[in-house]
């Protein structure tokens, strides 16, 4: 006996197999993670933490440092008026620390940035004697910890009479090899052989090419750098203290440690409050590298974008 297959049958079955593979092929973007997610949020906490203790910190007098619990605010909130202490205290020497360390930052990042952009471009693209030889040498530059170079770098200031003077920081930071690195990598894709010819078939001199052409193709690495250096100069310490002696040429660095020092011992000009105006005034010295981020992050998703899409 013969068992017919009802139509409507027949035709479902199809649909059928087609959403269980589906089903079999769904996307595992979908698919979640528990102990990633716990990673992730370790990690997040981790970075985050001692920013919002800085922020709850900055709202708080010497005493509710140590009187209250660390991770909320006190009874009675300050942070305007330790911002005010902060700015004026020493007749706003913070201030000053604060337009040096713009000054050392920004001109270091931007000179670091662009030397770096010019050599690398010229590792990348032209071929001389010695290119692989100095190339290595700047590769071994980069295992040498900026800590073990501060003396020798000091010796070579002092015989040149340029201690305790801003260049004693920006000259140094200058050179970034880990920057030329970086930039030597990226300009053998990111800059093809072939503008380079036709610029030159056109009559375009080196010096052209690099700030008309090459400049704008590297922007990304460029930026990179750039905001490496700014962050390194920003952040650094070791080297403005064993170079500068007036405290007119403090960055903010060696300026917070000079207050600390003095609430500590309660030396001269130190107040009540200012293990406060210390933590106030880190907040603060955190904030123009947070803007420069992010005006700055675009640069990157855009060479990012840019990188994906095959030409």
């Amino acid at each position: 006996m013969t068992t017919l297959t009802p139509p409507a049958a027949v035709e479902a079955s199809p649909r059928t197999a087609v959403k269980d593979r589906a089903k079999r092929h769904r996307p595992s973007s979908r698919r979640r993670s528990t102990p990633l997610t716990i990673a992730m949020l370790a990690a997040l906490g981790y970075f985050l933490l001692p920013l919002f203790w800085l922020l709850i910190a900055s709202t708080k007098s010497t005493q509710d440092l140590f009187n209250s619990f660390g991770l909320w605010f006190s009874h009675a909130p300050q942070l305007l008026t330790n911002v005010k202490e902060t700015l004026t205290q020493d007749d706003g020497v913070f201030l000053r620390w604060l337009l040096n360390t713009v000054m050392y930052a920004g001109v270091s990042a931007v000179g670091a940035a662009l030397l770096a952009a010019a050599s690398g471009y010229g590792f990348a693209k032209f071929r001389f004697r010695g290119n692989r030889a100095a190339f290595n040498l700047v590769l071994g530059a980069v295992m040498v910890p900026t800590t073990a170079l501060a003396i020798p770098t000091y010796l070579l200031f002092a015989k040149a009479g340029l201690v305790n003077t801003p260049w004693a920081i920006i000259l140094p930071s200058l050179v970034n090899p880990f920057g030329l690195y970086l930039m030597r990598v990226y300009a053998e894709d990111a800059v093809p052989d072939s503008i380079l010819e036709a610029a030159r078939i056109d009559g375009a001199g080196e010096a052209r090419i690099f700030f008309r052409i090459v400049l704008r193709l590297l922007g990304p690495g460029l930026v990179t750098v750039l905001l490496f250096t700014l962050v390194a100069t920003w952040n650094n310490y070791f080297l403005p203290l064993i170079m500068l002696n007036d405290p007119d040429l403090y960055p903010i660095t060696v300026g917070l440690s000079s207050w600390a020092a003095q609430a500590q011992n309660g030396g001269a000009g130190a107040s009540s409050d200012m293990l406060a105006l210390v933590v106030t005034g880190s907040l603060i010295s955190i904030l123009p590298l947070v803007v420069a981020f992010l005006m700055l992050q675009r640069y990157w998703q855009s060479g990012l974008a840019s990188g994906g899409v095959k030409q």
